[in-house]
């Protein structure tokens, strides 16, 4: 048996709560050897030697998490899922940088970890390696993160299946957040209408974006991908190395709230109706795009034109693109889909797991 224990369960942890839940109770995948033994969120947790019940799965925020569950306390939640002696995942599905820092400390103590957080993957590359040596053992504890890059998206399980095969990365280019994905597919677009904060208060309404836009315009979510990317890829990318281009106004990076940079942001509109018909006037759409050069070992990120019948200017909605130019695959392998959203997100986590499964789980069932 597996057992399976979610730090942060919110929108992406309850999603694999009911997805976990849901399958194990399934006549076809009944048989998978997968428990989920233990909660904690900011405040409350529980551990329990026996898997939960279904219906307590149910109604985790009340049934596991409520009342009754004991108060948050991170070290005694590791220590109690060390001493359950059968194979334990733990699950971050926070995207907190103090919880990426435990993972060390878990994996020594034999512990799996599966997360969609970056933190760990593209902050401090020294947290990196130690994470690489730790889970480096053909039979000790594994680390998986297919769904930092693209959700749920087999980003990352291809871009290793091609490094581990021995093939040359010569470059990985895409569109990784769906958030931008989305506004230059509805702002850059032959007959196009509406204007750049349009596009940008509409994503917004419609829940596309971070709660200050700011956040992904300023192209740092897309930056920890590319970094992601590059470091599997064997280069030693940081934040810091990379060329990344803000695309939020020099003079709106400070102001003090999402709603006045809203409201200033029709101020710019000039200034990207420009870029776009520049764009369309050579027969090309802008796109936001992260690189990794297989050359240089560099990496950037980008707003970039791309001729119309390229696959980056064909995406649609908030999908997202990834291109693996290499030296087998010189016309590009390319992975195409939905790159955000909780359920997606919680299918990339649960692919994880049941790789760990067929590793470790089943031999102890």
């Amino acid at each position: 048996m597996l057992n399976v224990a979610i730090v942060g369960p919110g929108l992406v942890g309850g999603a694999l709560i009911e997805q976990l839940a849901a399958h194990l109770q399934s006549p076809r995948f009944g048989s998978l050897p997968i428990a989920i033994v233990g909660l904690i969120n900011s405040k409350k947790m529980a551990v329990s030697a026996a898997p939960f019940a279904a219906s307590d799965l149910g109604d985790w925020k009340c049934r596991i998490l409520g009342d009754a569950a004991g108060s948050a306390d991170m070290a005694q939640f590791a220590d109690s899922l060390a001493k359950l002696g059968a194979p334990t995942v733990v699950v971050d599905c926070t995207s907190s940088s103090t919880v990426a820092e435990l993972y060390p400390e878990w994996l020594a103590r034999g512990l799996h970890v599966v997360t969609p957080n970056k933190k760990a993957f593209s902050s401090d590359l020294s947290l990196f390696r130690k994470i690489q040596a730790l889970a480096g053992s053909p039979r000790g504890p594994s680390v998986y993160h297919e769904a930092t890059v693209g959700a749920g998206l087999p980003v990352l399980s291809t871009l290793n299946d091609l490094v581990r095969t021995g093939d040359r990365i010569e470059k990985i280019e895409g569109i990784f957040s769906g958030t931008l994905s989305y506004l230059f597919n509805n702002f850059s677009a032959p007959g196009a209408t509406q204007t750049f904060s349009e596009c940008v208060g509409v994503a917004k309404a419609s829940g596309y974006t971070e709660p200050d836009p700011r956040d992904d315009l300023n192209g740092m979510d897309v930056a920890r991908k590319v970094t992601i990317l590059g470091r599997v890829a064997g280069f030693e990318l940081g934040i810091d190395t990379l060329d990344v281009e803000n695309i939020v106004p020099e003079a709106l990076r400070s102001v003090a709230s999402a709603d006045e940079f809203m409201s200033r942001l029709p101020e710019y509109d000039d200034h990207f109706a420009q870029l776009n018909s520049e764009a369309l006037a050579s027969g090309s759409v802008l796109r936001y795009v992260g690189c990794v050069d297989g050359a240089s070992g560099q990496g950037s990120v980008k707003l970039m034109r791309y001729p119309l019948d390229h696959p980056f200017a064909a995406l649609k909605g908030s999908d997202n693109i990834i291109a693996f130019t290499t030296a087998r695959f010189p016309s590009p392998l390319i992975v195409q889909g939905s790159g955000a959203g909780s359920a997606v997100t919680a299918f990339g986590i649960f692919s994880d797991l049941i790789k760990i499964c067929e590793r470790f789980g089943a031999d102890s069932k």
